[in-house]
């Protein structure tokens, strides 16, 4: 989807009124009209920004990119992925690969502003009294809030709205989709959830230990049972049945013992009750999408997305679509870097270049 450039038609507009006066000379008793003055440049920066969602204050950071005065910018919604992770994609003081913070760069570089905000359990948003993981409905419910801060901007070009999710906020980016007005533009699911929470944790633990027994560390007997007993545990816990862990190793024992736990259990039921298929079938004809996938990526493998990429196309939604990225992870870091590399790899940063390109041209000079 194209925006209209009201500027084109009125320096076409100049250019033939110059083109007459060139003809007929200049006209007795008057003076060449001088050029107007370009507007300003308003250089970037970054402005605080709180909402409230469910009683509960979240704060974020809106960036803003150089721009001339008055000029309406596009404006991006960054969605981080699972676990606590805040305004920058990171979960310190151990987890910093700063994700959110170095797409809000590159799009920055686009002429696009973002918003990106400590989801709850984060930052100075904290958990909100509450005393259990929120439920993705909660989730969903602060991410719109954060789409209507950022509509409101007045920077922001209401008709120039994206949303950009990482990992499960590329499912949340399709929930907020669904109800929300006006409807983004455009989407960016980078490596986006693509399953139902327990068939895809599955699907990891089942990689994770196969490679174990690559690495001599398990037998193939082991794993199977541990692969059985895993696959027991999750028909357990969706039959709500009492969830018993025992025979599997210590590591894959605790995992499943914290995520069925009280704390999280309400979590991980909504967000596996969800199937991503589904949802993006609602998205509206003619939004323009992009979904990305790490050919190294171990959390959302590229062979897990056949199902997502078809209800999007059933769904009639437009290019850039699918960009496989070769040899990067689930953190868009190049396979085998360490995690708290601050960098996103250049083929995922022209990823995000291509999303936002019929706005970039319109939001520049």
């Amino acid at each position: 989807m194209c925006l209209r450039t009201p500027w084109r038609s009125r320096m076409i507009a100049m250019l033939v009124a110059a083109v007459a006066l060139v003809t007929a000379g200049p006209v007795p008793g008057t003076a060449w009209a001088s050029a107007a003055p370009r507007a300003a440049l308003v250089s970037a920066m970054d402005r605080e920004v709180h909402f409230t969602a469910d009683g509960t204050t979240a704060y974020g950071s809106v960036h803003i990119p150089a721009h001339r005065a008055g000029r309406r910018l596009a404006a991006a919604l960054l969605l981080p992925g699972s676990d606590p992770t805040d305004r920058n994609g990171d979960e310190p003081p151990d987890y910093t690969p700063h994700t959110l913070a170095l797409m809000a760069g590159v799009l920055s570089g686009d002429g696009v502003m973002s918003l990106r905000f400590d989801k709850y359990g984060t930052g100075h948003t904290g958990l909100g009294g509450r005393n259990s993981a929120p439920d993705m409905g909660a989730y969903t419910r602060q991410a719109v809030a954060a789409y209507n801060t950022l509509r409101a901007q007045p920077e922001t070009d209401p008709h120039a709205l994206l949303v950009v999710g990482h990992s499960e906020g590329g499912l949340q980016a399709l929930l907020v989709d669904r109800v929300v007005q006006p409807k983004p533009a455009g989407l960016a699911l980078i490596a986006p959830q693509d399953m139902r929470l327990l068939d895809l944790v599955r699907l990891q633990l089942a990689a994770a230990l196969n490679r174990a027994v690559a690495a001599g560390q398990l037998t193939a007997l082991q794993a199977w049972l541990n692969n059985r007993g895993v696959a027991r545990a999750m028909a357990d816990f969706r039959a709500r049945r009492p969830v018993d862990t025992s025979g599997l190793l210590p590591s894959l024992s605790s995992l499943l013992k914290g995520m069925f736990g009280p704390v999280n259990a309400d979590f991980v039921r909504s967000d596996d009750a969800l199937y991503p298929s589904s949802v993006a079938r609602g998205i509206a004809h003619d939004t323009r999408t992009l979904v990305t996938c790490g050919t190294e990526d171990t959390n959302v493998p590229c062979r897990t997305m056949p199902s997502l990429l078809s209800a999007l196309a059933a769904a009639r939604t437009t290019d850039p679509g699918l960009r496989v990225l070769l040899g990067l992870d689930h953190l868009l870091h190049p396979a085998g870097s360490p995690v708290n590399d601050p960098v996103i790899a250049p083929a995922a940063q022209q990823s995000l270049h291509d999303v936002v390109r019929p706005w970039r041209h319109a939001t520049q000079g």
